[in-house]
């Protein structure tokens, strides 16, 4: 654990704090008039992120139905029924991570790049954003779409979010 001291415009606070909270995990930020510039002093207290906090691909997929039956499956959530919030997160959730198993090269004979497995998480944490759910759709994952671990690494949530759903769902 580390302080930070900033001294910066008051109209700059907030860019700053979204920066830092981008960067590290930081706690309450404190401030004060700065007696110097006219500015914000800014106290905060903050800690490196941790090094991977979400499962592993091994962890999120170690159970998981193949991805040619995700794919399948899918196929006839698009075809089949109207995509209704609820089936739109779960269609995304698991086309994501396909997509993610694809990228990896856990899945053979499908092919995915990595880009297209990353459009696919950040669309399903926009749904989530959006929807306004807390932490994990369906139980305690410790990362919601929006928390700095999780807009560093998209992948990561879907791969979070997907071992959840598929233990609440087998």
């Amino acid at each position: 654990m580390f302080e930070i001291r900033i001294i910066c415009e008051t109209s700059d606070r907030e860019s700053v704090v979204s920066g830092l909270r981008s960067q590290f995990n930081i706690g309450r930020v404190r401030s004060s008039l700065s007696l110097t510039s006219g500015g914000q002093r800014l106290y905060i207290t903050a800690d490196l992120p941790a090094a991977n906090p979400f499962p592993t691909p091994e962890q999120a997929y170690a159970d998981a139905p193949g991805v040619g039956y995700e794919l399948e499956v899918t196929r006839e959530i698009l075809t089949d029924t109207p995509l209704s919030p609820g089936l739109n997160r779960e269609y995304w959730l698991r086309r994501a991570a396909a997509l993610d198993r694809m990228a990896l090269g856990l899945a053979p004979g499908h092919d995915a790049t990595p880009e297209a497995a990353l459009d696919a998480a950040i669309n399903l944490m926009d749904l989530d954003s959006t929807a306004g759910l807390g932490p994990s759709g369906y139980a305690n994952g410790p990362y919601h779409p929006d928390h700095p671990e999780s807009t560093r690494n998209p992948r990561g949530y879907i791969r979070q979010e997907f071992a959840i759903w598929h233990k609440n769902n087998q």
